[in-house]
């Protein structure tokens, strides 16, 4: 597939998505959305790929749907469609790789939405979030009131979709809403330094903790120790389990091959 609404890049293990519609302030339009969709099932399915990054770049992440084509209730509740509406949302939760929002400037809306779904979230000091849905008389459709509350809290949850108002990274940041700040002109390489260093980690490893990470919230405790320890016992059947115990009694860096 060609790319005009993003940019996208596979580098040493690493795939980067960038939102290309600055002047559209990253607006997600259907087009837009068909591609990252696109870029994500590649990333997805190359197995060379162990990390992927999604930003806007240094100025803006995304402030939200493209207004002038929004979805219809017909595209909203098609589930049985693959390229519904939100559908790159629960993706970019299923895909078994850590995935990195690299956030600057706005992340209003369904840019916020996307970034909850990520698995680790860094903010510029430029960053303002927020859930304006309320500002435009709508709900946020894409997990809005579910991820968010899961990240922050019920009180905090309600305060920030209530109000429909941005917040400031730091602030961002106290709440658990974002993982790091850094300073603007960073952001990138933070992000790909993070993205290097979860690359050298086993693959089997970091998948099989996301999954078992996001299950916690739907399992009781027993429940999910009971999933913990199946996912253990998976991993002692790998070749990186083995690699990992060769490379500590050498004495070495181990070098995981995902297998």
């Amino acid at each position: 597939m060609s790319y005009e609404m993003i940019l996208y890049d596979k580098t040493d293990g690493i795939a980067t998505i960038t939102f290309n519609r600055l002047s559209k302030r990253n607006a997600i339009s259907v087009q837009m959305r068909d591609e990252i969709i696109s870029a994500l099932e590649d990333s997805a399915e190359d197995e060379t790929i162990r990390v992927i990054i999604i930003t806007g770049g240094n100025e803006i992440f995304c402030a939200g749907a493209d207004i002038k084509s929004p979805p219809t209730p017909k595209t909203m509740w098609d589930k049985s469609s693959p390229k519904r509406t939100y559908s790159y949302y629960h993706l970019i939760e299923d895909i078994g790789k850590p995935v990195i929002a690299a956030i600057a400037g706005y992340c209003l809306g369904g840019g916020l939405e996307m970034a909850s779904t990520c698995d680790i979230r860094i903010a510029a000091d430029n960053a303002l979030l927020g859930d304006a849905h309320a500002k435009i008389g709508l709900i946020g459709g894409g997990g809005s009131t579910q991820r968010i509350t899961r990240l922050i809290g019920v009180a905090k949850a309600k305060e920030l979709i209530f109000s429909g108002e941005p917040i400031v990274a730091i602030e961002a940041e106290k709440i658990g809403l974002v993982n790091k700040v850094v300073p603007t002109a960073d952001l990138q390489n933070e992000a790909l330094k993070l993205a290097r260093l979860y690359k050298a980690r086993s693959p089997m490893v970091l998948k099989l903790s996301k999954y078992a990470i996001d299950a916690a919230a739907e399992m009781n405790l027993a429940q999910g120790l009971d999933y913990e320890a199946k996912c253990a016992t998976i991993i002692t059947m790998t070749e990186d389990y083995k690699e990992g115990r060769q490379a500590f009694l050498e004495k070495r860096k181990p070098v995981f091959t995902g297998k």
